[in-house]
């Protein structure tokens, strides 16, 4: 099985959450804090990351990084 780990770039991110219904092991979630733009960004919230990338790949602003080890 893969594992991954995700990079997210906070101050970058506008909390859309359109990565959120992507992830299949619900690894993110919309942050309760914001950054310093006011959005409430997205977090990590559990390490069952399998490094599948469908977050990054729907992210409009590219504010994800996956990182795959086997």
């Amino acid at each position: 099985m893969a594992k991954g780990a995700i990079v997210i770039n906070t101050e970058r991110c506008k909390g859309c959450g359109v990565c959120i219904p992507t992830c299949p092991n619900k690894v993110i979630a919309l942050s309760k804090k914001v950054n310093s733009k006011g959005y409430n960004h997205l977090e990590v919230q559990n390490d069952n990351c399998i490094g599948c990338a469908n977050c990054a790949i729907v992210c409009p602003d590219g504010v994800i990084t996956v990182y795959r080890v086997k």
